[in-house]
């Protein structure tokens, strides 16, 4: 988990509030504290709702030609 709150320090939103790299580099070898990482700039949400398909079944068929001499 240790490894993960770093990662998240080192991808905030505006460089001057990542970590240096040898701030890195001393928190990967201490077992202090880590400081909390900003709310993110932005994020994705993924949705777990899946809709159901008709009786319709949509499909695409794509071919590829490969010449070699």
């Amino acid at each position: 988990m240790r490894s993960v709150q770093l990662g998240l320090l080192c991808v905030q939103k505006y460089p001057e509030d990542r970590p240096s790299m040898s701030s890195v580099i001393l928190m990967l070898g201490s077992d202090g504290g880590l400081p909390s990482p900003k709310q993110p700039g932005f994020f994705t949400e993924r949705s777990t709702f899946v809709e159901k398909s008709d009786s319709r079944t949509m499909s695409s068929n794509n071919e590829c030609t490969i010449t070699t001499f």
